[in-house]
């Protein structure tokens, strides 16, 4: 076998990642899906369309497949296999299964293993599979066409996949599901339409090629290209944008701060439709225990954020009038202050809950007298009122420091960097 190249040795003082002093091996069925594939499509669905028209049924299937892969890597793959954001009946995690298996995008296993190790060592130039600080092409797609050794399954996190029959099955016989399904189903598909070469082009290759491209957004753009409203610990984005092509999974900053919730888009008004169907499915008894995290903790992430910002900001401020910057000093301190005050009013409160409920379980289970039980009724109702005026509280903080961080900025010269 021959050997690899020999690298240059870097320069004194610079270190490269062990995996990047010899180039890995090259992934062949991965340049085969990945490349050979849109390839195959580009070339072949212009001379198709040149001879014959592509039948509706046909554009339809394109659709379908890609609405039945994409939902099933976001609701299946990705939030409940790699999460475990919520629960599923066996007929929901089959059918996110084929559609999952249908993206040609690896096992149940491989992918959610390789996705709980993105995030716990997220932008790791040696420990993150698809780290963007590799580069935004290696995030996209260069890490799987060679073996790089940062994306080594290690199923050591996944023990409950590895004890999840489907899960298991799918993962022993993948290559030939992915193999009968794409070809299988798409071709049966346009045998029963009576466009089966328009919907293998359309509802197989270019299905496929979307697909992947569309995931890949999320490991690329959305750790590039976006705002940061809850954490800038990491390069993880929110971009609507991108929201709308990958079935809600564009507000991936809030996913890498809060990755136990199921939704991703967590405003009411944010295009999250894996979320939608999630819930809708728990609405008739098919998904259960729906995880999502306090909206006090939301909104503690977006209120630091902001001071984070406002602190930045007035760090830049020019040569404006003496008192005027005072002024806004002196707010930024008193929003800080009292943004502070509320955090630990509502530590305080959640301690005091915890042990308001322990001893109403205690007087439960000792049957005390149902006046004892009344008072402890009152307190803990007491209790919950203060938790909605301290939720308030952080709501106010939040616009106070959104307001502060607008009147800063018009205090900013014009080539500060916000």
């Amino acid at each position: 076998m021959p050997q690899p190249k020999q690298q240059k040795k870097p320069k004194t003082g610079v270190s490269l990642p062990q995996e990047q002093q010899a180039k890995p091996q090259v992934n062949y069925p991965a340049w085969v899906v990945l490349v050979a594939v849109p390839i195959l499509a580009l070339m072949s669905i212009p001379i198709y369309s040149y001879f014959y028209d592509f039948s509706a049924a046909a554009i339809g299937s394109f659709f379908l497949f890609f609405c039945w892969a994409g939902i099933s890597i976001t609701a299946g793959y990705h939030r409940l296999w790699a999460h475990r954001t919520y629960k599923a009946s066996f007929i929901v995690q089959l059918f996110l299964a084929i559609g999952g298996t249908l993206s040609l995008q690896n096992s149940i296993l491989f992918w959610a293993s390789g996705h709980r190790t993105h995030h716990r060592h997220v932008d790791s130039v040696e420990q993150d599979p698809y780290s963007v600080k590799r580069g935004l092409w290696f995030s996209h797609m260069g890490w799987m066409l060679r073996d790089h050794r940062s994306a080594t399954p290690d199923y050591r996190n996944a023990s409950d996949l590895l004890a999840n029959p489907l899960v298991a099955f799918q993962h022993k016989y993948y290559s030939l599901l992915a193999l009968t399904l794409n070809v299988g189903i798409v071709a049966l598909f346009g045998w029963a339409v009576g466009d089966l070469w328009g919907c293998v082009l359309l509802g197989g290759l270019l299905r496929i090629f979307a697909t992947h491209q569309t995931t890949f957004f999320i490991n690329s753009l959305a750790h590039y290209w976006g705002s940061q409203p809850y954490t800038d610990e990491n390069t993880a984005r929110d971009n609507p944008i991108l929201a709308f092509f990958t079935w809600g999974e564009g507000y991936h900053n809030f996913h890498h701060i809060f990755q136990a919730d199921y939704r991703n888009g967590v405003k009411w008004w944010q295009f999250d439709p894996t979320k939608w169907l999630i819930l809708s499915l728990s609405w008739v008894g098919l998904t259960s225990q729906l995880k999502r995290i306090p909206s006090f903790s939301i909104l503690r992430a977006e209120a630091l954020m902001k001071l984070k910002t406002a602190q930045a900001l007035s760090e830049q401020l020019g040569e404006i009038c003496q008192k005027e910057k005072q002024a806004l000093h002196n707010r930024l301190i008193q929003e800080k202050n009292e943004l502070q005050n509320t955090i630990n009013q509502w530590l305080k409160l959640k301690e005091q809950q915890f042990e308001a409920q322990r001893n109403a379980l205690t007087l439960k289970l000792e049957q005390q007298l149902e006046i004892r039980k009344h008072a402890m009724a009152e307190t803990l109702a007491q209790l919950n009122q203060l938790e909605k005026e301290l939720l308030a509280s952080m709501h106010a903080h939040r616009e106070a420091l959104a307001t502060l961080v607008a009147q800063i900025k018009k205090h900013q010269p014009r080539n500060a960097v916000a």
